[in-house]
């Protein structure tokens, strides 16, 4: 199974460029028909996760994937599925 993986550690505090990323990330996992991508927004307060999964959930991103899964293991992943 294909997967990419997006690390926000190093964009944390600059919330343009985690958008950008995010929407890089999901176009490409629908350009390359990749199956899974995996956020990592990290563990710390928890803004950057709410941040995510907010864009996530915003209806134009959300009809892109098929499925959003918290990893119930690790507090600071976030798996985004996609079908097709």
């Amino acid at each position: 199974m294909s997967k990419l993986k997006l690390d926000l550690h190093e964009i944390f505090n600059r919330s343009k460029d985690i958008d950008k990323s995010l929407h890089d990330i999901i176009q490409e996992a629908i350009d390359c028909k990749i199956e899974t991508v995996e956020i990592i927004p990290g563990k710390g307060s928890g803004q950057l996760k709410k941040k995510v999964i907010r864009f996530l959930q915003q209806p134009e991103i959300k009809k892109l994937y098929h499925r959003l899964e918290k990893d119930s293991k690790n507090f600071g992943r976030i798996f985004v599925y996609f079908r097709f």
